[in-house]
């Protein structure tokens, strides 16, 4: 256990300071103590929530050791409280003590962080919870890996080996939230819409019983906007990815394993085999033999883009050998890997792609044959089938072959039955708004608002390779077959774990 666990890669220290610069006093964490006065407010006060069940027994000691550093008040364990009160809670708390004149309450809430330790999941919980308080102020959010895939810590700078849970380990990740930098990034809301059945149930289904399973993904109430009577809708948000297909249905088989079975995934690397395993066993190294084309995307669905607000619909024409598709907000999947990559000046040009920027209101649309043609993504300028990119995007379903796909939000999937009449089941996405991260050096993801990813994207510079070499086109993934070419050429990146080949 102890060889899975690590800093924060890449990372250089930052001084933590004194522990009294994170505490926050707990008459504003709880309305029934006792107010006391300070000289001065403390310059970065957090919140702490951990998923105990994430990492193994990491979560565990995780929550002993901020509880032993920061105090029992300011730490909480999701799986016994929901991030979703206890900000709600600390909320009102602060807007009456504002109200008394609290100048403190003030200062705190203006400068207050908050961490949140455990897969991606739980880290996009708490980004529903902080967009749907709609706060003035939204405390920006840093995330701690404590998961499998980790895309999202991964993402900005924190890394995705599970961390040590020592008090200095943990003093060292304070100093780097201390001193991130705040990150706007993109938020997508999800519409899903079916006709309610005669007989049978017709909701998603989801092997998870979390709280949080499917953050935020709901039926609407009777008086929503979107409600439509004669069908169920339901509504929810991501951040990181929503995915179909292939890729969920490996998803969905070892969340069920999982479920059966919790004392065998109690270690980051054994679970990421027994992720490799599940794929293996499903057939998507021989997906043309062991899976039915009926079950392929342009089968399964007609699909449009908008992309821009306020344009028009377009149809999109998804080649029929595509078994999986991903729509991304974040330069991170399937444990640090970057489907989308960087298009080069002829892409850019020819088909007005861009770098897939995390805030330029765009959701990055790729596609996948197969097993095979996702460990593309581990050789140079590797990437998956780019299909678009847009701010709107509607997936519609029709009575086909297939009783059923797989999908899934920010590693949370589900199994979608499918019509069985002339009826069509919706899945919509589009982009809400913006929530803030925080963001650690090395940061993967990137603004339109750096000026030194700009400054690449317009001149190209490092990016015509990329249209050379690329392993996009049709014809070169017919029938999942490809030559790699010298070993050399299917170098795995420095950046990349070997054990994330799932």
């Amino acid at each position: 256990m102890e060889g899975e666990m690590d800093t924060v890669v890449g990372s250089s220290s930052k001084p933590c300071g004194p522990l009294t610069d994170y505490r926050i006093p707990d008459y504003i964490l709880r309305p029934d103590a006792q107010r006391v006065l300070l000289d001065h407010a403390p310059p970065c006060p957090v919140l702490v929530f951990i998923n105990s069940g994430s990492g193994g027994q990491l979560g565990s000691s995780l929550i002993k050791t901020y509880r032993e550093l920061l105090g029992e008040a300011q730490v909480f364990d999701v799986s016994e409280e929901a991030p979703d009160k206890v900000l709600h809670r600390l909320n009102v708390n602060l807007e009456k003590l504002k109200m008394d004149g609290d100048i403190l309450a003030v200062q705190i809430w203006r400068t207050l962080r908050i961490i949140v330790a455990g897969g991606d999941g739980t880290a996009s919980w708490l980004l529903g919870v902080v967009s749907d308080l709609k706060l003035s102020h939204p405390p920006p959010i840093a995330t701690v890996p404590l998961g499998t895939g980790n895309n999202l810590p991964f993402s900005f700078g924190w890394g995705k080996k599970n961390p040590c849970t020592d008090q200095e380990s943990v003093k060292s990740f304070l100093g780097l939230v201390r001193h991130a930098k705040e990150m706007k990034i993109d938020s997508w809301h999800i519409m899903l819409r079916m006709r309610a059945t005669k007989e049978g149930p017709c909701d998603p289904i989801a092997p998870l019983e979390l709280p949080h399973s499917l953050h935020a993904f709901h039926r609407v109430s009777s008086s929503d906007s979107l409600n439509m009577e004669g069908y169920h809708t339901f509504r929810g948000g991501f951040w990181n990815y929503f995915s179909m297909g292939m890729d969920a249905e490996i998803s969905y088989g070892f969340h069920s394993e999982r479920k059966k079975n919790p004392e065998k995934f109690k270690n980051q690397l054994t679970n990421q085999g027994t992720y490799a395993k599940v794929g293996l066993k499903q057939g998507w190294f021989c997906a043309s033999l062991s899976h039915p084309s009926s079950r392929n995307i342009a089968q399964l669905a007609s699909v449009k883009i908008m992309k821009r607000a306020g344009s028009h619909w377009q149809e999109l024409n998804i080649h029929h050998s595509i078994r999986s598709i991903v729509c991304l907000n974040l330069p991170s999947f399937s444990g640090g890997l970057n489907p989308w990559g960087t298009p080069g000046t002829r892409k850019v040009e020819e088909r007005e792609l861009t770098a897939p920027f995390v805030d330029d209101r765009l959701i990055e649309v790729v596609g996948f044959r197969d097993a095979w043609h996702g460990l593309v993504l581990l050789a140079p300028n590797g990437h998956g089938t780019r299909l678009a990119q847009a701010q709107r995007i509607r997936f519609e379903f029709h009575k086909g072959a297939a009783e059923h796909t797989f999908m899934r939000i920010d590693g949370e999937p589900w199994k979608q039955p499918l019509p069985k009449d002339d009826d069509t089941v919706v899945v919509e996405i589009s982009h809400l708004g913006q929530v803030t991260m925080l963001a650690n050096e090395p940061c993967k993801s990137k603004s339109v608002h750096d000026d030194q990813s700009s400054h690449a994207q317009h001149s190209g510079h490092g990016n015509n390779d990329d249209d050379k070499d690329s392993m996009e086109d049709e014809d070169e993934w017919e029938d999942g077959r490809r030559k790699f070419g010298a070993a050399d050429t299917f170098k795995i990146p420095d950046e990349v774990d070997i054990a994330h080949l799932s």
